[in-house]
């Protein structure tokens, strides 16, 4: 999952000198429109996209569009094409114009004084200054949101629609924990989740997403953490009479048939429970069956918005968040002995306009052919969407923190690398999060990064 430690770099203010350095356009880059059945785009004409996380940027964006100009200028200068502007963080409240949920009051986020509350205090709308800044400067943008959540509590405290609504509150998920079956309300985490599985969960989300959509000049809408919340979710009653149904039988050794407590993704019982491949099947049915349902939600609203997913690399044990993002043309069950025959069929990456690719591995792990090295993250989500989807892969910044490279590792190398392994590997760059390179100023190294790939035939 994505980790969001930041170090307390994160509130020095960029020199202007390194603003001059990367200021080298004397006039608006103009991304192209990705011809997307074209197999042969250059890497000039690949999309490079920079996700800005609300909470970590909150410091320098909350009530300050001069900073909002600012960043997205350098972003541009160092190559990014695309910003990513999350627009929902985990509060499950909002920066964007809807009467569906309420708007962020404050979020938590590192700063000099350690962990502190971020008020927002400005009134102008997040989200269309992220537009109309982005656009001046050529660049599209697009709107992400934390799905499935509904609250979070930090050191800070509790805050989102959960703590706020006992109607919504009744559809957090339910955990199958080792000492039994516990609400996630009760569960030390710090997200709160929904249960995807309710119809009342996923009207709530679509209609969030339909004023989202509402937005005519957004260019694309990111659907991330659009998932149950682990392994553990959800096994509440409601889910149960809902899988039963679906089974056509009823499930009397609950949950042990399915997930036994205490199992872990990765040291899978043997034998397998008896229900445990129908209850992976279950939930990446509904997971598909939500994104086939949002995406035309979000289109009738808006045909020309773009939609997409943000999913973490590591297909391999994804099936732990009850999502399967191949195509459904890809065999998982002849791959892997988790999956059932019909696994396959609800692989939703046929119904995605785009897909960014989480490849999430350490500084001195971007070339590789298997999962947990960069290249191998994206080559492998190539594979399994078998060009239902154009992909695009990249790293975690918090990797490239000074106490977090190992030794003998040139970062700078490293991020520059990272770019070439890919943008090659797939059909664009994704790079999270621009925090990351505000606060270890490293700029320069993913400039480099995307120069050298555009500079490739």
């Amino acid at each position: 999952m994505k980790k969001r430690f930041l170090s307390l770099l994160s509130l020095l203010i960029l020199p202007a000198v390194l603003i001059n350095v990367l200021s080298a356009c004397s006039k608006p880059y103009t991304p192209p429109e990705w011809e997307w059945e074209d197999e042969t785009v250059s890497n000039s004409d690949k999309p490079k996209y920079i996700w800005v996380d609300a909470a970590a940027n909150f410091p320098d964006f909350a009530n300050s569009k001069e900073n909002i100009t600012r960043d997205l200028t350098i972003a541009k200068n160092a190559g990014f094409t695309h910003i990513v502007v999350d627009v929902r963080p985990t509060t499950g409240d909002v920066l964007f114009s809807t009467d569906v949920v309420g708007q962020v009051q404050f979020l938590g986020a590192w700063t000099s004084a350690g962990y502190t509350k971020i008020e927002r205090t400005a009134t102008w709308d997040y989200l269309q200054a992220f537009i109309d800044e982005g656009h001046k400067l050529g660049l599209k943008v697009y709107a992400a949101i934390n799905t499935f959540v509904g609250g979070n509590t930090t050191s800070l405290g509790s805050q989102g629609v959960v703590f706020r609504d006992d109607v919504k509150k009744g559809w957090t998920t339910d955990l199958n924990l080792p000492g039994g079956i516990k609400n996630i309300m009760q569960a030390d985490k710090n997200a709160k989740f929904f249960n995807p599985v309710r119809d009342e969960v996923q009207e709530y989300i679509c209609q969030i997403l339909e004023d989202l959509a509402a937005y005519q000049n957004l260019d694309g809408i990111v659907l991330d953490r659009g998932r149950f919340d682990s392994f553990e979710s959800d096994f509440s009653p409601y889910t149960k009479a809902k899988f039963e149904s679906w089974l056509g039988q009823s499930v009397t050794n609950f949950p042990g048939d399915i997930i036994p407590p205490g199992t872990e993704v990765g040291k899978l019982p043997s034998p397998l429970p008896v229900h445990f491949k129908k209850w992976l099947e279950f939930r990446v049915k509904v997971i598909h069956d939500f994104m086939v349902k949002a995406k035309a939600r979000v289109k009738a609203v808006n045909p020309n918005v773009k939609f997409g997913v943000y999913v973490g690399g590591w297909y391999s044990s994804y099936y732990d968040v009850g999502v399967n993002w191949a195509s459904p043309k890809y065999n998982t069950s002849s791959k892997y002995s988790w999956a059932s025959t019909n696994y396959q069929n609800f692989g939703y990456a046929d119904h995605m306009e785009f897909m960014l690719i989480g490849a999430y591995a350490a500084a001195n792990k971007v070339y590789g052919s298997s999962e947990w090295t960069m290249q191998g993250f994206t080559s492998k989500a190539k594979d399994v969407t078998m060009n239902d989807v154009k992909i695009a892969g990249g790293p975690d910044g918090n990797f490239f923190y000074p106490n977090q490279v190992p030794s003998g590792t040139d970062v700078g190398v490293a991020i520059a690398n990272s770019v070439d392994a890919c943008i090659n590997a797939g059909d664009g760059y994704f790079f999270f999060d621009m925090i990351h390179l505000k606060a270890n100023n490293q700029w320069q190294f993913v400039k480099n990064g995307i120069d050298a790939a555009n500079a490739k035939k």
